[in-house]
C-alpha cells in the first residue's frame, strides 16, 4: 500500500524507510527464489497469418490462408467520439486482406509456487507468503515485457532495429501493443479459450484455466500481440443491447450467456 515512484520513494521523508525496509526484503527473497529454485517461468508464443472481417479476425493455420485455424471476436469502441477520432476496434489493426499477421502469448513465473506459500502458511508466515506471491506477479509482468520485445526483435522482427532504454519500454514508446482478453479493449474473458486452444497453452506452460476464465498459477499474463504502428490501448466502454446480441450472434453463444461475461460493460439491464 505504499504509494510513490520508484526508486524516489525510497527517500521519501515519511514512507522512505517503510519502503527501503519493504524493498530490501523483496531483495532478500528474489535472491532465495533464484539459488533455490523456488520458481520456475515457463511460456509460449505464436505467430499466425490473420486478417480481418469486420470487427473480427480470421487465424490461419499457414499462409496460403486456405484453413482457418480460429475466429478472434472483438468489440467496437462505444459513445460519440471527439472530432478527428472514431470508434476503433481491435479488428481495425489487421488487413482485410493480403499479408498480415497476429501473435498471441502466455507465460508464468508462478509454477511452484503453491508448495512454497503453503510452507510459509503453514509457519504463520503470511508476510513471506505474500511477498513472495507479489514478487511472482511482478517476474510474470516482467516476463511478458521480455518476451515483446523478443517477439518485436526477433521472432516476428517487425522492429528489429529498436533500441530503447528502460525508460522508454516502461513508457511503452515501442511499436505495437499486447492486450489481454478481459481488460478494457478486449473485455470478455471467454476468448482465452480461443487463446489458449491456439497456443495449446495449457500442454506447453502448464498455465490452466478455471471455470470463471482466471490464470492458474495466477502470477501469469496472456494476451495477443497487433504489430500496426496506430495500434493502441483504449476502453470499448458501455455496450448497448443491439452491440451485445450481434457479438452473441458472431460467437455463437447465447446472448443471456453473453450478458453474464459482459456484465461490468451493459448500458442496460438484462432481461
Amino acid at each position: 500500500q505504499l504509494k510513490g515512484r520508484f526508486p524516489k520513494i525510497l527517500d521519501d521523508a515519511e514512507k522512505g524507510e517503510e519502503a527501503r525496509k519493504l524493498y530490501d526484503d523483496a531483495r532478500a527473497m528474489l535472491d532465495k527464489i533464484l539459488s533455490e529454485g523456488w520458481l520456475t517461468a515457463k511460456a509460449v508464443v505464436g505467430l499466425f497469418p490473420a486478417n480481418s472481417e469486420g470487427d473480427d479476425v480470421h487465424v490461419y493455420a499457414d499462409v496460403s490462408r486456405n484453413d482457418i485455424l480460429t475466429t478472434l471476436h472483438f468489440l467496437r469502441k462505444q459513445g460519440k467520439q471527439p472530432s478527428g477520432h472514431y470508434n476503433e476496434c481491435l479488428s481495425d489493426y489487421l488487413a482485410p486482406a493480403g499479408p498480415d499477421y497476429i501473435g498471441g502469448f502466455a507465460c508464468s513465473a508462478g509454477i511452484g509456487i503453491d508448495d512454497k506459500v503453503t510452507e510459509f502458511e503453514k509457519d504463520h508466515d503470511d508476510y513471506s507468503a505474500l511477498m513472495l506471491k507479489a514478487l511472482a506477479d511482478r517476474l510474470a509482468e516482467s516476463l511478458a515485457e521480455w518476451l515483446h520485445a523478443k517477439v518485436r526483435r526477433e521472432l516476428w522482427g517487425y522492429a528489429a532495429d529498436e533500441n530503447l532504454d528502460n525508460d522508454a519500454l516502461i513508457a511503452e514508446q515501442y511499436q505495437g501493443i499486447r492486450p489481454a482478453m478481459g481488460y478494457p479493449a478486449s473485455p470478455d474473458h471467454t476468448e482465452k479459450d480461443l487463446l489458449w486452444a491456439l497456443l495449446d497453452a495449457e500442454t506447453r506452460t502448464g498455465i490452466w484455466l478455471t471455470e470463471s476464465k482466471a490464470m492458474v498459477p495466477t502470477a501469469a499474463v496472456s494476451g495477443l500481440y497487433f504489430a500496426h504502428p496506430d495500434a493502441r490501448y483504449f476502453a470499448v466502454g458501455k455496450l448497448n443491447r443491439d452491440q451485445v446480441a450481434d457479438y452473441a450472434e458472431r460467437k455463437g453463444m447465447a446472448l443471456s450467456e453473453i450478458e453474464r461475461w459482459l456484465a461490468p460493460n451493459l448500458a442496460y439491464d438484462p432481461e
